[in-house]
């Protein structure tokens, strides 16, 4: 399925899912996407979808309607295309695409991972959880960490904003190799975030805007992790 990922500024602010046959895009409440901006006519711009194509129509709008920074009046999306209207931009993501795309781009596979390094990231881990004291250590197991909830990263910047990846193994290495690497390992009472590798000397993603440093930091939900360009946030379901 299709998604339309709606962003001002570079920051995602909402998503929809392409199910109808037909949307339209506009500043009045009728409209399926609603943009309430004075750059935005009332009725500005219209989606079809017939089977597997979605078609891209303007609606004789005030400021037209661009498609990566084209002025069009009809256009057959394809994946990865940004429509402007207004002020605004719509991504076009076709759901199998972006997914595998981004998996081949982010999410390092395990042979490809470099080893020596991940070691010394999960010795990290291991000091870090191993420095809680054993009150903590039983206070977190006692709250349920041997059933440790669930948790996901959602990319909220670049082409692949809306994509999901799912925290479900013990370690998941993340980034660019010779840019910035980092692993989410999954320990018994949370979650922890550890830098691996990066193309320059001391060159830490960050949590919430702070370095991590060297030593493994504890993820809580709702945090945002930026790694290799990309701004990704932290959820726990």
């Amino acid at each position: 399925m299709a998604r339309l990922v709606l962003s001002l500024d570079g920051s995602v602010m909402a998503e929809y899912n392409m199910n109808k046959e037909r949307y339209t895009i506009g500043r009045l409440p009728d409209n399926d996407i609603r943009i309430d901006n004075a750059a935005v006519s009332g009725h500005h711009s219209l989606i079809i979808n017939i089977l597997n194509d979605s078609f891209l129509e303007d609606l004789n709008s005030t400021n037209g309607t661009y498609v990566n920074g084209k002025l069009i009046k009809k256009h057959a999306l394809q994946h990865g295309d940004v429509i402007t209207v207004g002020h605004h931009q719509l991504r076009f993501v076709e759901d199998d695409e972006a997914q595998d795309e981004f998996e081949k781009t982010m999410v390092i596979q395990p042979s490809a991972r470099p080893l020596e390094k991940l070691r010394t990231a999960a010795e990290a881990a291991e000091q870090t959880v191993g420095s809680l004291s054993t009150t903590a250590r039983a206070r977190a197991l006692s709250n349920g960490a041997a059933a440790l909830k669930k948790a996901k990263l959602q990319v909220l910047s670049g082409a692949f904003a809306g994509r999901e990846v799912e925290l479900s193994k013990a370690l998941t290495t993340l980034g660019r190799p010779g840019v910035q690497v980092a692993a989410i390992t999954r320990r018994a009472e949370a979650y922890y975030i550890v830098h691996v590798d990066s193309g320059k000397p001391n060159d830490y993603p960050l949590l919430n805007g702070t370095p991590i440093g060297s030593q493994a930091t504890r993820l809580s939900d709702n945090d945002v992790i930026q790694l290799a360009g990309v701004k990704m946030g932290f959820f726990v379901n």
